[in-house]
Order: C-alpha cells, then sequence, then structure tokens
C-alpha cells in the first residue's frame, strides 16, 4: 500500500496544479470528457474525495458506509456541485483530498485489512482506496485539459493502471488485440469476436488509448486501432 499512498499524493499534487492555473472563467470550457464542462469535473474529483471518505469510515468504525446512496444521487451531486460558485469550486478539490488524507492517515493496520465494498459492487479490502484515487486524480488531471498528458504520469503508475483497465476490459472488449509498449515491457492481450490486431506505442500512449482517452493509434498494418467500449 506504500505504492498506492505514493501514486495518490503525486496524483493529487498534480491535479491541484492544474487547479491552480485556472480562474473563474476557465472553469467554464469543456473538459476533454464529452458533455462534462471544467465545473463537472471539478466536482467529481470533490465529491469522489468525500465517497471515498464514507469507505475510510467504514474501515474505522465498521458501520457500513457507501460511497454514494445511489448511481442516481452520485450524478445529482456532481451536477448540483458544478453550480457551485467558481471560487468554491476551485478550493472544494483541495480541501475534499486534505480531509481523505488526513481520515486515511488515522486507520490502523487492522483497519486498513476491513472489508468494504467499491460503487461497483465489488468487496474488497479497503487498502484498494488508495488505489482507486491513484486512478481518479491521474486520469482527471489529463482530462482537464490544461496540457497535463499521459506522458506527465509515473511509468510505474501507468503499468499498473493499464493492468487494471485490461482486467476490467477482458470480459467486455469487442476487439482481439495484443498491445506491446515500445519504450518498456509492459504487454497486454484483449481477447474479443474481431480478427487480432496489433498495436505498438510508447506506454503512455497505450494507456491513454485503453482509458478511451487516446483515439489516434494504428495498428502495426497501418489500420486505425479499434474503438474500445466504455472503461468503467
Amino acid at each position: 500500500m506504500t505504492r498506492t499512498r505514493r501514486w495518490m499524493a503525486q496524483g493529487t499534487e498534480l491535479f491541484l496544479t492544474g487547479v491552480d492555473g485556472l480562474d473563474a472563467a476557465a472553469v467554464d470550457v469543456p473538459s476533454t470528457l464529452p458533455g462534462w464542462s471544467r465545473r463537472h469535473l471539478l466536482a467529481h474529483l470533490a465529491a469522489n474525495a468525500e465517497a471515498l471518505g464514507n469507505l475510510v469510515r467504514w474501515a474505522e468504525t465498521g458501520i457500513e458506509t457507501p460511497m454514494y446512496a445511489s448511481p442516481d444521487a452520485r450524478a445529482r451531486g456532481i451536477e448540483d456541485g458544478s453550480r457551485l460558485p467558481a471560487t468554491d469550486l476551485l478550493t472544494w478539490p483541495q480541501a475534499s483530498a486534505e480531509k481523505l488524507t488526513e481520515a486515511m492517515d488515522s486507520l490502523t493496520d487492522k483497519q486498513w485489512a476491513s472489508r468494504i465494498v467499491t460503487a461497483q459492487g465489488r468487496a474488497v479490502q479497503a487498502t484498494e482506496i488508495p488505489w482507486m484515487r491513484a486512478r481518479e486524480v491521474f486520469v482527471h488531471a489529463v482530462d482537464l485539459g490544461v496540457g497535463i498528458t499521459f506522458s506527465d504520469l509515473p511509468a510505474d503508475f501507468l503499468s499498473a493502471l493499464g493492468d487494471d483497465i485490461v482486467s476490467k476490459r477482458s470480459t467486455a472488449s469487442e476487439a482481439t488485440l495484443h498491445l506491446e509498449a515500445s519504450d518498456t515491457t509492459a504487454r497486454w492481450e484483449l481477447s474479443g469476436s474481431t480478427a487480432p490486431a496489433v498495436v505498438t506505442a510508447p506506454l503512455a500512449d497505450l494507456v491513454g488509448y485503453l482509458s478511451g482517452r487516446i483515439t489516434n493509434l494504428s495498428t502495426i498494418d497501418g489500420s486505425p486501432a479499434p474503438v474500445l467500449p466504455p472503461w468503467l
């Protein structure tokens, strides 16, 4: 868990660095996520920290405390949060991130071993929480559209994220792919219903492709890489 806590801290710093460059006018600009402005993204990241705080509280107390009351409540929270005054919206991500870190710091080893349930219904140990947060802050730092790219993310995190995405896509992929990083030893396989294709690219681009953020890669025969279904 030392590694995932490190990634969480690095990702939070990177995301907040991107937020620091925004002003009141800039929060109204679309993010790189379809249908979401930066307002939605800021509200989502801040609310995510609070939701993960519910899981920390579950681990601490043993009292079942879901991330969100329901998927609709999660969506409403993001929409309502996106309407906050810009000054409040720009400070909320840092305040919620600090509160989450403080809550995590208070957990004992026994509490970290507690079982909690994610918003997707997976029963996992509380030690999964830092990874869940690291994934959010790093990927959404890219989604802010302020010049941060997957190349700015740590290579060891990118490899772990690639593993995580492939494990989730393995049951939903429509494409049969062999993915090879040209700058590391990372390799992934996706089994689907299409003819096999090979995609070779730098690690950062491959993981960006797996996450659905990079769409301009090609297979080794020059054809466009298949469009992948949603990841989460």
